[in-house]
């Protein structure tokens, strides 16, 4: 069994783990730029040619995708260490509360009937709604006495749902945009530009602080529900307003890189062999470990089939399934 590592050492292996990471994974891509090329690009943004094509394709396609890739593994790995405190169930994530469905469904709609309507926000803000729907809907049919298992369940049942939804007005759609809708919902991060990055960097940061702000009350509901009354935690009001919270980090997430699920599922149970249950540190190594993760699964995409791209969904799907089965069989 692993040795937990102090947060001293262990968050500064991290950082630097994901600056690594960062810069690396720049050097992978259809186009060979040789490495010491590219970070001589990175090293002098203001003195090269901005009409030189190995500058563009570093600093307006390449960058902005791994940038992207890191706020999606670092927004994903949070939202899921926070469903699951709330819930105290270890196989919450936004899948499974329907929350990323419900923002699947605004994000179709928008796509389909309504693109462009606001701009950047008309994505995330459709999402948004979606993921709020899903929400009212998972905790109204759960009704008043909530209890885990009738969260998971209502959040089971409300996932089909909305997916349901999603897919019949793909059906309905233009045949057109239904092809182009249908690889993004496998999950990407090609839509990265610099002007749509600004919605995810707003959320996983504000997200972040808010969650962080909540983690002593976080860590008072892994004692149970009747315990943490006791300890003043007033638990209808907290699963609300930090439900809120982890659908907006979704909804924006999930609108710009469609569903890239187990990243939620799989990254907080690492990050508590590593450092622990206390919410405090769970929640932002995860985000780190989120990254580096998303990063990697990022230019596995770009590798495997190359000169094609493999959709995100389908690699972390596979990663995700083997993880749980060795999981399980360590477990028996």
């Amino acid at each position: 069994m692993l040795k937990q590592l102090p947060l001293p050492i262990l968050l500064p292996l991290l950082i630097l783990g994901l600056l690594v990471s960062m810069v690396w994974s720049l050097s992978f891509g259809i186009a060979e730029i040789d490495f010491t090329r590219m970070l001589e690009i990175l090293l002098h943004p203001f003195t090269n040619n901005p009409t030189d094509p190995q500058s563009v394709i570093v600093w307006q396609l390449r960058v902005p995708r791994m940038l992207l890739g890191v706020l999606a593994g670092f927004s994903l790995a949070v939202i899921g260490a926070a469903l699951q405190a709330l819930t105290r169930n270890p196989l919450a994530d936004p899948y499974l509360f329907g929350i990323a469905s419900g923002a699947s469904l605004g994000a179709v709609t928008a796509f389909l009937w309504l693109p462009g309507l606001i701009g950047i926000f008309t994505l995330p803000l459709f999402a948004f709604f979606g993921a709020m729907f899903a929400l009212v809907l998972v905790l109204s049919l759960a009704g008043r006495q909530a209890t885990t298992e009738r969260l998971i369940l209502s959040g089971v049942a409300g996932s089909f749902l909305l997916m349901a939804g999603a897919n019949l007005l793909l059906y309905l759609g233009d045949p057109k945009a239904t092809t182009s809708v249908i690889f993004w919902m496998m999950g990407g991060l090609e839509r990265a530009r610099w002007i749509e990055l600004w919605p995810p960097l707003i959320t996983t940061v504000g997200g972040l602080f808010i969650l962080l702000w909540h983690a002593p009350q976080l860590n008072a509901l892994l004692l149970g529900e009747e315990s943490a009354h006791t300890l003043g935690v007033k638990v209808k009001q907290l699963r609300w307003k930090l439900f809120t919270v982890t659908a907006l980090m979704t909804a924006t997430i999930v609108s710009l890189c469609g569903a890239i699920g187990f990243v939620g599922l799989m990254i907080p149970h690492i990050t508590r062999v590593l450092c622990g249950s206390d919410n405090r540190r769970l929640l932002v190594c995860g985000g780190f470990i989120g990254g580096i993760f998303l990063l990697w699964v990022d230019v596995l995409a770009r590798k495997i089939l190359a000169p094609q791209e493999l959709p995100l969904g389908i690699i972390t799907a596979v990663i995700g399934s083997l993880f749980f089965i060795i999981l399980m069989r360590r477990r028996s």
